[in-house]
C-alpha cells in the first residue's frame, strides 16, 4: 500500500528538476511506499526527459504531460486525482528536500492522527538561507484549523497558504483540489478552505524544504495579466468567507494589494489599466467600516499605496 503521494508540478524546469527528483530519490525509505507524481504542464523544454531519467531512482514515478499549459492549480489537480497514498504533499520542481524530511513529514502526521499537518521552511536564494516559520506557537498539539484563522490584526495560518509546506490526508478529498484556472495566488482560497471545513490540524518544528527564490522565469518575478489572478482568488476567499472571518480576509486582500501596487512598474500599460481596475472593484465591495480596519492596519506605507483604490480616493 503508497503510504505518500508527492505531486510535482513542472513546466518548463529542465534546469531544476533533476535537483527536485534527486532530493526525492535521497528520501527513499524501505520504513513506506512512495509514489512521485509529475506533471509536466506543457513544457517547450527537455522537462519531461529529466522525469524520465530519474525512473530507475524513483521506482514509484509517474509522469503526466499536458500538451497546453493549464497552470499550476489545474496541473496540482491532475497530479491529485492520480495519487493514490494515504497522504499527499506537493514538491514543486525548483524547490528540493533535505534528506530525511519525508520521513520525518510522515511521522509526524502518524503521530498525531490529524486531516493535516504544516511545516516551516527554508528561503533560498543564491546562498543565503533563511527559515521561515509557521506563524502558529503551538507545536505538535492537535487544533481546531479554525483557531488557525484569527485573529485579524495578527499574522496567522491563513497568512502561511504555502501547499508545499505540510502533509494531508488524501481522504480530506475535494479540499485538497485548487480553483480551477489560477495562475497565481491559488493557495489562497485553499488555505482559507482547510482552515474553515477541516476537522483538525497541527504544526510541527520541520524546516526541511528549500523554496527557492528569485528565479528570472518564476511567476513572482513576471509582470503579466496572471498577476491580477489574485483578484479572483480573494473573490473566492470573501464569497466564501463567514461574517465573523470578515476582517482577517480584507486584511489579507490589502496586505497582498499593497505588495502588488509596490511592483506596478512591472506592468505593460494595458495591465496596469485592468490592475488599477480590479482594485478599485476589490475593495468597493468590502463593508466601509471593514476596509477602513483593514487599512488601519497596516505600516503607513503600505496603507498609502492603496489611497488610489479607495473608494471616493483620487484615481491611480
Amino acid at each position: 500500500m503508497i503510504t505518500l503521494s508527492v505531486i510535482v508540478p513542472v513546466r518548463d524546469g529542465e534546469a531544476y528538476l533533476g535537483d527536485a527528483l534527486a532530493s526525492l530519490a535521497r528520501n527513499r525509505t524501505c520504513a513506506f511506499e512512495t509514489e512521485v507524481v509529475v506533471v509536466d504542464d506543457g513544457s517547450a523544454d527537455a522537462t519531461a526527459d529529466v522525469a524520465e531519467d530519474y525512473r530507475r531512482d524513483l521506482p514509484g514515478l509517474t509522469l503526466v504531460r499536458n500538451a497546453a499549459p493549464l497552470g499550476l492549480a489545474d496541473a496540482r489537480n491532475t497530479g491529485l486525482k492520480l495519487a493514490s497514498g494515504r497522504y499527499v504533499t506537493f514538491l514543486d520542481a525548483d524547490d528540493w528536500l533535505a534528506p530525511g524530511y519525508l520521513p520525518r513529514l510522515v511521522a509526524a502526521i502518524d503521530g498525531l492522527g490529524c486531516d493535516f499537518v504544516r511545516v516551516d521552511h527554508v528561503q533560498a536564494e543564491g546562498r543565503k538561507r533563511e527559515t521561515h516559520r509557521a506563524p502558529q506557537p503551538r507545536r505538535g498539539v492537535v487544533l481546531d484549523p479554525r483557531e488557525g484563522i484569527l485573529p485579524a490584526g495578527l499574522k496567522t495560518m491563513v497568512d502561511y497558504p504555502y501547499a508545499w509546506a505540510g502533509i494531508y490526508r488524501r481522504e480530506l478529498g475535494d479540499l485538497l483540489t485548487f480553483p480551477s484556472g489560477l495562475h497565481t495566488a491559488e493557495d489562497r482560497p485553499w488555505i482559507w478552505r482547510l482552515h474553515r471545513l477541516a476537522r483538525s490540524y497541527a504544526v510541527v518544528s520541520l524546516a526541511g524544504l528549500f523554496y527557492r527564490r528569485g528565479l528570472p522565469a518564476s511567476l513572482t518575478q513576471i509582470g503579466d495579466e496572471r498577476q491580477l489572478h489574485f483578484f479572483d482568488a480573494y473573490d473566492i476567499v470573501l464569497d466564501e468567507t463567514e461574517p465573523r472571518y470578515l476582517p482577517k480576509a480584507a486584511r489579507n486582500l490589502c496586505a497582498l494589494l499593497a505588495h502588488h501596487a509596490e511592483l506596478t512598474e512591472r506592468f505593460t500599460p494595458p495591465v496596469r489599466a485592468r490592475f488599477d481596475e480590479r482594485a478599485r472593484a476589490a475593495l468597493a465591495r468590502l463593508p466601509r467600516e471593514t476596509l477602513t480596519e483593514a487599512v488601519g492596519g497596516l505600516e503607513p506605507e503600505r496603507a498609502a499605496l492603496l489611497g488610489p483604490y479607495l473608494p471616493g480616493g483620487p484615481r491611480a
